[in-house]
């Protein structure tokens, strides 16, 4: 089979690689489209501390079944499934917590281990999910609302209250629609016009350009005065880091998504005197992979509004060189494998 691979920044190649075979368990998929992200331009930059070269990208995920291994009983040939592209070691305090999505020892694909930018992937079947009716293009949009979706439920965004979700690139409109799916108030932040218009679409209900304000000042306006009572912050910067702490309201909660590049430094006695929830979320469980995928079901061609580029498998390279040289330009790439 074919495969993308990494071997340096800036500095890929397509190889040649032996067919996988499906172990006990496991399926063969053939891999039908990849969503490219952040991490996977990281890599592409040399700028992902967690990647370690040479590396095969991708974890958005869709394919074919195409091959079965001893004992998998619950799938056929030709079935269409979607990935979790997450391991966990079943041992660490996440996994006994229930929490395996932030296992210590996880390994993402196209991260810690060879991803999916390939022909062939051999796929343990406690990592595929059906969703009948939804093409493959569909499905490769589901990993990254995922991580969202997990975000505004770590946040315990309800109906009644006023959520600012700070970001509005793929994860960040992923908790944006998670977010005003559990009836909650949604308000947008960005500084990309287009961005923000999309996120009206996926259930945004009020809108904040950032830039050139004080971003502090226009949350605290929010919910009467009194800030939100979750902030998603899901755009790395320093600013929005402190600035979901400053603004939020009293008794409210803080969610992180993003990584800041630099230490980020807060007036402690924020978190004190407003006895603040502040969390950490990392890639999604089940649970959110189903109810970001009964969210693209609902409506497909809402979800696909967030592609801006579809390629081919040998333009792939050229499509993250392309969005690191226009970043403005690119809300989602899928490539067709």
């Amino acid at each position: 089979m074919k495969a993308l691979r990494i071997n340096a920044p800036r500095c890929a190649e397509i190889i040649e690689l032996p067919d996988p075979q499906p172990a006990a368990d496991e399926v063969l998929l053939r891999v039908e489209v990849v969503g490219l992200c952040g991490s996977d331009l990281n890599t592409w930059k040399g700028a992902n501390p967690l990647v370690s070269e040479p590396r095969i990208p991708g974890h958005e995920v869709a394919g074919t079944v195409v091959g079965l291994g001893s004992g998998v009983i619950d799938w056929a040939i030709g079935e269409t499934a979607l990935v979790v592209p997450y391991t966990a070691c079943g041992r660490c305090t996440a996994c006994a917590a229930g929490r395996p999505n932030c296992c210590r020892d996880n390994q993402t694909l196209g991260v810690q281990r060879d991803g999916a930018l390939c022909g062939l992937l051999a796929v343990p079947i406690d990592k595929l999910l059906r969703v009948p009716g939804l093409d493959h293009t569909s499905l490769a949009l589901v990993e990254p609302l995922s991580v969202g979706f997990h975000a505004a439920a770590r946040g315990r965004a309800v109906t009644g209250e006023t959520v600012a979700v700070i970001g509005c690139g793929a994860v960040g409109i992923g908790a944006i629609a998670g977010a005003a799916a559990r009836g909650a108030q949604v308000v947008a932040v960005d500084i990309d016009e287009r961005k923000l218009e999309l996120a009206r679409a996926f259930g945004a209900t009020g809108l904040i350009d950032a830039r050139g304000i004080d971003l502090t000042a226009a949350l605290q306006a929010l919910n009467h005065d009194q800030g939100p009572h979750l902030s998603i912050e899901a755009a790395g910067q320093p600013a929005s880091f402190r600035a979901s702490v400053d603004a939020a309201c009293f008794a409210g909660r803080v969610v992180y998504l993003g990584y800041a590049r630099e230490p980020v430094a807060y007036e402690t006695k924020r978190f004190v005197q407003k006895e603040l929830n502040v969390l950490g979320s990392r890639n999604a469980m089940r649970e959110d992979f189903a109810a970001a995928a009964a969210w693209v079901a609902a409506d497909p061609a809402r979800a696909r509004r967030m592609v801006t580029h579809t390629v081919a498998f040998a333009g792939a390279a050229s499509a993250l060189a392309m969005w690191e040289a226009q970043p403005g330009a690119v809300g989602k790439i899928l490539v067709e494998v």
